[in-house]
Order: C-alpha cells, then sequence, then structure tokens
C-alpha cells in the first residue's frame, strides 16, 4: 500500500473517518447518506478521488463498497461509499443499529487506473506488485476488482489473479486477448 502524501488526504485521517462514520449513522435515521458540501472541508479534501470503504465487525467483512473512477470530491465519495457499504453490499443485509457499536471503518483511496497491456497471464504475473497493486479485471460485462488490501489472504500472484477472475464470473484458468486489465495503488486510513 502506498504510503502517505504530504499534505494529502492522510493528513485528514480523522476528518474522513468521521464523515463516514457519520454517514453510517445518518443512514440508520434516513435510510440515505450524509450530505456533505465539500466547500466546507480543506482543499485536499474537495479533490475529485475514487474511494472504497470497507467495513469489519469483530474481525469479519461487513460490507465492502466503492468506486473506481474519481468523480466526486473525496469527502463526498467517502460518505456515499460509507453508506453503500452499510447499506448496499449485496452479499449482506442492510446494517442494523446494533451493529453499528464496535464497527471497524477502512477507507482506501484510490490513485488513478493504470492501463496493464499484457500478452499473457505469465506477463501478468510477472508485472503485478503483490501487496502494491489492486487490479480491475474486465470480459465483456463481466468485472471484478481486488484491493491491494486482498494480498494478505492471496499472497500467490496466481492465485490472486484466479480468485479474482472468479470473482468476476470468469474460470479461475480464463485467458482471453480481449480481457481488460487495469492497475491501482491506494492511501489506507484505517
Amino acid at each position: 500500500m502506498s504510503s502517505p502524501e504530504p499534505g494529502g488526504a492522510n493528513a485528514h485521517a480523522p476528518t474522513l473517518l468521521d464523515v463516514a462514520r457519520r454517514s453510517i449513522e445518518h443512514g440508520l435515521r434516513a435510510g440515505a447518506p450524509l450530505p456533505v458540501d465539500p466547500a466546507t472541508f480543506a482543499p485536499a479534501l474537495r479533490e475529485p478521488r475514487a474511494t472504497f470503504i470497507t467495513l469489519q465487525r469483530n474481525g469479519r467483512l461487513r460490507g465492502c463498497v466503492g468506486s473506481l473512477q474519481a468523480r466526486l470530491p473525496l469527502v463526498a465519495d467517502v460518505a456515499q461509499s460509507a453508506f453503500a457499504a452499510a447499506f448496499r453490499d449485496t452479499r449482506f443485509a442492510p446494517l442494523g443499529p446494533a451493529e453499528a457499536d464496535g464497527l471497524e471503518i477502512h477507507i482506501s483511496i484510490l490513485s488513478p487506473l493504470e492501463p496493464l497491456v499484457v500478452a499473457s497471464e505469465a506477463e501478468l504475473l510477472a508485472t503485478l506488485r503483490p501487496g502494491v497493486d489492486g487490479l480491475v479485471l474486465c470480459e465483456g460485462a463481466l468485472r471484478g476488482t481486488f484491493l491491494p488490501a486482498v494480498w494478505e489472504r492471496l499472497p500467490d500472484a496466481r492465485q490472486f489473479v484466479e480468485e479474482l477472475k472468479r470473482k468476476a464470473g470468469l474460470q479461475g484458468d480464463y485467458w482471453s486477448p480481449t480481457l481488460e486489465l487495469q492497475r491501482y495503488t491506494v492511501e489506507s486510513i484505517s
């Protein structure tokens, strides 16, 4: 995972974590993300950035939702992604009030996507930087991504790629010249 940029988002970690938590609390009360006015936040928080919010409870995944393309100011994207992770991750029932206590929030702020042009899976495996790269894989309408944090669970590049293919709805041994691959790094805030 990337190191903090001087004056970057990590310098505003407490603010971003507070916005994420308040957005989840607002969602419990109002059924919608916390409305934020980016103009009231520091300039670094007004820059368009893509984020993923990962929620854990008792050390187990409770939701993970985000965006791959920077479309909103960072602080607004955090509010939207936190709400979506708590209430719209289709793998879980919407978060209930009793679950809000003890909820761990992890924010991943994505770098711009970098296309990977590789001729084979072997070349892809040699290009990937374990523990550093997040990966987006697309084949037609099928799409999946793994954040760099997934390397902790899948440290072998071959296994990382195979599991991502399965997540996208493909066979683990699938390869095609039409496969689209992009990598990114993240700034992590917990």
